[in-house]
């Protein structure tokens, strides 16, 4: 398998899909292969990537820090699946959203836009609050997949207000540090040869590192419930290793097995996109995980090239984590991605 990988790997990177990435994949809990390829820098020079080199997680963000913490306040009975926002953020009330609840945002059937170029407008956190609270559906309640960031901006609302932290202080304490991820966080301030480089950005005259990559997140100081999140392969083995163990690391219990069974459950069964609380399901339409994986499957994706996989049926984990954007905005990633993980699961019966 490591062979077939490597080499499935290396040919992405001759053909400037991606210009490198670092691979994980574990059985039973036993890390059968991992290894850094490629580069995470190939403009202007080409730099070795590394198996500490520092991600821009993009929307792993969604699962990794704010639906940790939203099930962390459903247990600590702060609040629950069936709350509206409005309860919370009495503002978001207008336009139709009355009825919208903290299911409908983790599962992307909320009904708001996926997304808003408020960068273009140079609109600050505040206002990009203030401006999804004026928002209009755009498809009824309940009724459709909608993958929306706005959601997810949304909810880390609800976790300051809820609180009366910053986001990035709770999920810190809350769930960061009792996982040991000590290089885990949102804008990192490592030497910037850590960093796999993401996108040219104009306004720096240079290739991000260390900068988040989402437009919106940049100009929201860095930090949102979206994306924003900085981390490491290390660092994610040992969320995924919670994941998988019901909720324990190292013998400290970080969330509920139940609410990790929750999160899990498909909330949206009338959809051709198999939505849980913040994960992507195993879907009948094409999925990032192949066609392999089983039905019990799960996980998430990040637009900047990242993903993580969970099979349960055979006790599988596979994480990805690419710097595809550092060659623009193109979409070979979404045919990689499958294929990648077809020939890893097909050596598991």
């Amino acid at each position: 398998m490591e062979k077939r990988v490597r080499e499935f790997i290396g040919k992405e990177i001759n053909l400037k899909h991606i210009p490198g990435a670092v691979i994980h994949i574990s059985h039973q809990g036993k890390v059968l292969y991992e290894e850094a390829l490629g580069y995470r820098s190939v403009f202007p020079t080409k730099e070795k990537m590394a198996l500490n080199t520092v991600f821009d997680l993009a929307s792993l963000t969604k699962v990794v820090a704010t639906l940790p913490s939203i099930l962390k306040l459903i247990e600590y009975g702060d609040i629950h699946l069936d709350d509206r926002i409005k309860t919370i953020l009495p503002k978001f009330a207008t336009n139709g959203k009355e009825d919208i609840t903290i299911k409908h945002l983790l599962t992307h059937t909320s009904g708001l836009p996926a997304h808003r170029r408020y960068y273009e407008e140079k609109l600050g956190t505040e206002q990009i609050i203030n401006q999804i609270y004026q928002e209009s559906l755009v498809s009824a309640i309940g009724e459709q997949v909608i993958y929306s960031d706005l959601g997810f901006i949304t909810l880390y609302q609800v976790i300051e207000a809820v609180t009366g932290k910053r986001f990035e202080d709770f999920v810190q304490k809350e769930v960061f540090e009792p996982l040991e991820m000590k290089e885990t966080g949102f804008n990192p301030s490592f030497n910037e040869k850590r960093f796999a480089a993401t996108e040219y950005s104009e306004g720096l005259q240079g290739y991000k590192q260390g900068i988040v990559h989402d437009d919106n997140t940049e100009f929201m100081g860095g930090i949102s419930g979206h994306a924003g999140l900085f981390s490491t392969m290390s660092d994610l083995t040992h969320f995924a290793e919670m994941i998988e163990n019901d909720g324990v690391y190292k013998g400290k219990t970080i969330l509920s097995a139940r609410s990790l069974q929750i999160s899990r459950k498909n909330y949206s069964p009338f959809d051709t996109e198999f939505r849980g609380l913040g994960w992507i399901l195993k879907s009948p339409i094409v999925s990032s995980c192949g066609d392999l994986f089983s039905v019990e499957s799960y996980g998430h994706t990040g637009f900047t090239g990242t993903s993580i996989w969970f099979d349960p049926k055979v006790d599988l984990r596979v994480i990805l984590l690419t710097n595809r954007v550092h060659y623009g905005r193109k979409d070979p990633i979404l045919r990689l991605r499958p294929r990648f993980h077809n020939i890893i699961r097909s050596y598991f019966d």
